[in-house]
């Protein structure tokens, strides 16, 4: 009885964009592509202390974080999300200092327990 009622609850659901994974998949190579061939333009119109290579590099580290992602409803907001920050992008509406961070992951930890912050200065 209760295996039937999930069939049904799933079903119902609607999905946002894609109707299968299949299709979902083909939107996330679309703006792979996108964001593939705007990272030249986006070096040099923030004029980015980066490679053009570098850039490629950062674009498929952030798609391949969510490579385990299967449902296509979450895979469509992550499409929609990408969309969003590629057209910011592209209109300059963000500044150069949103656009290095993706590019900040070298910074140290912040300390957690009473001695290290101690020994950083913080107030614990």
């Amino acid at each position: 009885v209760a295996g039937a009622g999930k069939g049904a609850l799933s079903a119902a659901v609607k999905p946002i964009f894609s109707r299968d994974l299949g299709e979902a998949k083909q939107r996330v190579r679309e703006l792979y592509r996108a964001w593939y061939r705007e990272v030249p333009n986006t070096v040099h119109l923030y004029q980015l202390d980066i490679t053009v290579k570098q850039g490629r590099n950062k674009v498929r580290e952030m798609f391949m974080k969510n490579a385990h992602v299967t449902d296509p409803r979450v895979i469509d907001m992550l499409v929609i999300k990408g969309k969003m920050d590629l057209q910011e992008t592209i209109q300059v509406w963000k500044q150069r200092t949103h656009v290095m961070r993706y590019f900040h992951e070298t910074e140290t930890p912040r300390p957690k327990d009473f001695l290290s912050k101690f020994y950083e200065g913080h107030d614990p």
